[in-house]
Order: C-alpha cells, then structure tokens, then sequence
C-alpha cells in the first residue's frame, strides 16, 4: 500500500500556573494546559495521527505519562521522536490538516507560526500543513475554557 492516513484527536484541561503551548507555540493566556508533558494539545493530536496511519499504536503507549523522561518535555521532541518513527517504517509526510477546538485564546495571529514549526519538524512545506480552530459556543468544557483540544488527520505516502 504506498497511501496511509491517520487521526488523532487530543484533550487537555486549563488551568492557571501553567504555559500554554499549542502547535509549538507559547501563546500568552492567563491559563495553560495541564499535562505530563507541556501538554501541546496539537502536536499530540498529530503524533496520534502518525502513529495510527501506521498501526504503531498511540502516544501514551512511546511516551507514557508516568515515565519521569517526558515530564513537562517539549512536545517538539516528541513530534520529531514520532516522525523518526514514521520514516523508519518508509514513509514520508504529504500533508497534515487540523483542528483545535478552544474558546479562548484567539489563535489567528499564531497559525503561520504554528504551521512554520510543524512544517520544519516534519520535513514538508508550509503550505502542506493546515492549522484551523473553531469555538464551541461556550457549550461544554471548551465553551467554560475549562479544556481544548485538537483533531489531526494525516497522509502519509511510502517512499519510493
């Protein structure tokens, strides 16, 4: 088969104390995300992408959470961990296209910067890789800013 895609999706709370970090970008907000990790919900939701397009599991079973070497890592690294994985395996990246799903903050004027460090990390351009976000209009714990999360789909293309 020289075509695999792949989702993942990914979850975390906001809390007060912490940095947020979404798609490898420190966005100024009076929260951040709660994690083991520093809790990039994107670059997550892509490693679980990734990984499912080629049957390698999800990213607590290569970066458990209760493994004292990834706490509060830079999820850049376990981006880049994951895409060893992928290339290892003989594919490459053909494109990346997600989602974040947040109330608050606004995300605009970070999306070329977001796109910018996935794309350099995964070896593709950056007009390969798509970062949208949308609101749940203040429904569920989005819309009460007590979480975000994220949903990425992938393809993935054998080399030749």
């Amino acid at each position: 088969m020289s075509f695999r895609i792949g989702s993942g999706v990914d979850f975390h709370q906001l809390t007060e104390g912490r940095e947020l970090w979404i798609g490898g970008v420190k966005i100024p907000h009076h929260k951040g995300a709660l994690g083991h990790s520093d809790a990039d919900v994107l670059l997550h939701a892509i490693c679980d992408a990734l990984l499912g397009a080629l049957s390698l599991g999800d990213i607590g079973l290569h970066f458990p959470n209760n493994d004292p070497a990834y706490k509060n890592i830079d999820s850049k690294l376990l981006l880049k961990k994951t895409i060893e994985m992928v290339r290892d395996k003989g594919y490459r990246i053909v494109n990346i296209d997600s989602t974040l799903c947040l109330q608050e903050p606004k995300i605009k004027p970070y999306v070329s910067a977001m796109q910018k460090v996935i794309a350099d990390i995964s070896g593709i351009q950056t007009s390969d890789v798509s970062v949208k976000a949308t609101t749940t209009e203040n429904m569920g714990f989005v819309g009460r800013e007590e979480g975000l999360m994220a949903y990425a789909t992938v393809l993935l293309e054998r080399k030749a």
